[in-house]
């Protein structure tokens, strides 16, 4: 099914049911390197904060809201992943989520129908406010991350990543 939309905004507030399903704020839970993640944004907001710190486990585990504001205390110098500290913004930084959402997208059908389903629509990332020049994923690099994603889907090139 194609969208006759222009444009999807892929955001919790969207009114199309498929940006809501693909935000980063959706529960939705993925696996990767072996570990289980309640969403994205729990994801972006946990590696902010050090292996072993009680607020990383708990933002793995949340979603929406509770998960971003999990990240308010979190220093933006770097992201921890693997024993290893990344910079804060870095690419290195950004190919660390796009793991993680082509692994939530790769491991559910429904999202990868639903992405596959605004072939021919742009695809923004419309949230209502002002982006923060310090936000983890800028709206270019999450947007540029799920139209990549949704080429390899439709190209039947989209391996599952865990």
């Amino acid at each position: 099914m194609s969208s006759s939309l222009s444009v999807v905004n892929i955001s919790a507030n969207a009114s199309d049911w498929r940006g809501q399903a693909l935000s980063n704020f959706c529960l939705s839970p993925f696996v990767l390197d072996g570990a289980l993640y309640a969403s994205i944004e729990g994801f972006i907001q946990g590696i902010k904060f050090p292996e072993g710190d009680p607020v990383r486990a708990a933002a793995f585990q949340a979603s929406g809201w509770d998960a971003k504001h999990l990240g308010d205390g979190a220093r933006r110098d770097a992201v921890h992943w693997q024993d290893a500290r990344i910079a804060y913004g870095s690419a290195e930084h950004h190919r660390l989520i796009e793991r993680a959402i082509r692994a939530r997208v790769s491991q559910s059908t429904g999202l990868r129908q639903a992405l596959a389903s605004t072939a021919g629509a742009a695809i923004a990332h419309e949230t209502g406010a002002p982006e923060s020049p310090a936000t983890s994923l800028p709206a270019t690099v999450f947007c540029r991350i799920l139209e990549t994603l949704r080429e390899d889907i439709l190209a039947g090139t989209l391996r599952e990543e865990r």
